[in-house]
């Protein structure tokens, strides 16, 4: 498989256009506030109805945590203008003093007994409690609040089909030809997701009510309660971020050791469940509430990426050019070829950590293969691989690479260093703040009642996220 999985194989069996081809899916979170930035402590909105029905609009830890899922698309330009819409439509219906914090750390919190957690019904509703119970014992309320953005994707089925015919081992099953596709993807994006936290962070600042370890890794104050950083591009990523207590590395090799190693941890107490197995990337099977057994009996159905802060600099939470981006990356890690080196994951977890608290300290190293190099100097290397992947495949990406590489050359393109200026000029809690405001002033000049009666996809969406709103 490793041998198959080439440039050139790719290039003799399927055409751009076909590589290119995927599914892809959003899911953002994000907090309720008031107008100066403290956590709305009051239920989740009525009007959008039951949690537990309705596809697009629920919450995720707390009462106070809305998150937005959208439906499947086969273009990313599709699963974007849904979000967007989606977006709107929260800004547009929860109450006309609240706002939704576009940030990955959280906003001015209550004390941690103050934060509601989710409340659901009947009998899932009681296990959902008891699970949210235990995290928070397990991991701290406050840590809970931290958001971000969830990018789902898959290659379209046939493509996938395309690519097996060509599969010269025919002992191989499908199912296990899809997963090990997918399992390269995973191995390959825990070697190098630091990057994309490199160039998608978004989180050099706290205000004090958060966790004291995070901001005691912030060497700089707001003058207004809060505390930055110039050398972080992603706290929620660093290692105070949301993680697992101990550091657990299951086999990728294929589903049935990783299965058996989830299940590992479980029996001996590091998990409660699979879920809660907090890796930058997930595999994903067709039934979640069966997660491991599905895994195993249907195989890996796409694949969830968990790293990306939210960005918020766009009303959506992200990008379409940082999600295109992603999309070329992971085709990148199924065709860039595996280094033999043993201690890969944990040297994953060094570099991402590294990256989130130092990305801008001239004299940061990562480490690759269990040698130092600087990380402009690997990105770079990185970003040159792309473009000639970009190049040879004629995929026809080189705008997006080239802003990628501007901000690999100049930090002062990130989203994290914009941020710094900002919040050194006006405050992290009153520019964020300001920016949630914008955002839902903008969310009612988007949403046209007219428009949405006239188009039956927005019109689904509108109704089945406001259950109990007639157009």
């Amino acid at each position: 498989m490793k041998e198959f999985l080439t440039t050139n194989n790719i290039k003799s069996i399927i055409s751009p256009k076909e590589l290119l081809c995927g599914n892809f899916g959003f899911e953002k979170e994000g907090l309720r506030i008031d107008s100066e930035g403290n956590l709305s402590i009051t239920p989740h909105p009525d009007v959008f109805g039951n949690k537990l029905t309705n596809p697009y609009i629920t919450t995720d830890f707390s009462e106070s945590q809305v998150e937005i899922v959208t439906p499947t698309f086969n273009s990313l330009k599709e699963a974007y203008q849904c979000l967007t819409f989606l977006v709107d439509i929260v800004n547009t219906s929860i109450p006309y003093d609240q706002y939704i914090w576009n940030q990955s750390l959280p906003c001015i919190l209550p004390d941690k007994y103050m934060i509601p957690l989710a409340e659901y019904e009947g009998k899932k509703g009681e296990e959902s409690r008891d699970y949210r119970i235990n995290l928070a014992n397990k991991y701290g309320t406050k840590k809970q609040m931290i958001s971000g953005i969830h990018y789902n994707f898959s290659i379209a089925e046939e493509t996938l089909q395309k690519l097996y015919s060509n599969y010269e081992n025919t002992e191989v099953s499908y199912k296990n030809f899809k997963n090990e596709i997918y399992l390269k993807i995973t191995r390959n994006y825990l070697r190098f997701k630091w990057l994309i936290i490199y160039l998608t962070g978004a989180t050099p600042s706290a205000h004090k009510t958060f966790t004291k370890e995070c901001i005691e890794l912030m060497e700089h104050f707001d003058g207004i309660d809060s505390y930055y950083s110039n050398e972080g591009t992603s706290f929620r990523n660093s290692n105070i971020g949301y993680k697992n207590l101990l550091a657990l590395y299951p086999r990728y090799d294929n589903v049935k050791n990783f299965v058996s190693d989830v299940n590992g941890f479980i029996e001996e107490g590091s998990l409660s469940e699979a879920k809660e197995l907090y890796t930058q990337i997930r595999l994903k099977p067709k039934d979640p509430t069966r997660y491991l057994k599905s895994l195993k009996e249907d195989g890996i159905i796409y694949l969830e990426v968990r790293s990306i802060d939210i960005n918020p600099f766009d009303k959506c939470g992200v990008s379409l050019i940082d999600a295109e981006f992603v999309h070329l990356f992971l085709i990148y890690l199924m065709l860039k070829k595996e280094d033999e080196y043993p201690e890969w994951q944990s040297e994953g977890v060094y570099n991402e950590e590294l990256t989130a608290e130092k990305a801008f300290n001239p004299d940061c190293f990562l480490h690759k293969n269990g040698k130092e190099i600087k990380i402009k100097e690997w990105a770079n290397i990185i970003i040159d691989e792309i473009d000639e992947l970009n190049t040879f495949l004629k995929l026809e990406k080189e705008e997006i690479i080239k802003i990628m590489r501007e901000r690999v050359n100049n930090p002062k393109k990130t989203y994290a260093k914009q941020l710094v200026e900002i919040i050194e000029n006006k405050g992290f809690i009153s520019s964020q703040t300001s920016i949630a405001k914008h955002n839902k002033e903008t969310s009612f000049e988007s949403i046209d009642l007219e428009t949405i009666q006239n188009n039956e996809k927005l019109k689904e969406y509108y109704t089945k996220s406001l259950p109990k709103i007639r157009l």
